[in-house]
């Protein structure tokens, strides 16, 4: 997964000539709504343009520190969404998410989250089981 994540950084990041967020999730809650996305080419998936995320993803130092405002305000108290200041800098930054998912957020199947789509949850949790 890392490896994917950071090719395909490498690749997207050169090609837009900016530094970029990335969500390794494909959450269902973003495709509530009609809003517009661009679909990119990684490494070895496609990736699309999101304006939300949870508290998973990876980016650059000068990201970071451009906006740590929005960081710290983020931890400071409970937010309605809990990500309101993450999700106030993709209106001026790009971030993205694979399709299809590089990693799980599990959670309740009626969570308005929601688990990633095209994913066999069932065959990964027996290839991952522990036998004793």
């Amino acid at each position: 997964m890392l490896e994917e994540i950071v090719a395909s950084y490498e690749r997207i990041a050169s090609q837009l000539n900016k530094d970029i967020f990335m969500c390794p999730s494909d959450y269902p809650y973003l495709y509530m709504s009609n809003a517009k996305t661009n679909v990119l080419i990684g490494n070895k998936r496609h990736w699309r343009t999101v304006d939300k995320t949870l508290c998973t993803f990876l980016t650059t130092k000068n990201l970071l520190n451009k906006y740590w405002d929005n960081f710290y305000m983020n931890c400071i108290d409970r937010h309605d969404p809990f990500e309101k200041y993450l999700n106030e800098i993709y209106s001026k930054e790009i971030c993205i998410s694979p399709l299809k998912s590089l990693s799980l957020h599990l959670t309740n199947i009626n969570s308005s989250y929601g688990l990633s789509p095209l994913i066999d949850y069932k065959k990964l949790w027996e290839e991952n089981e522990i036998n004793d």
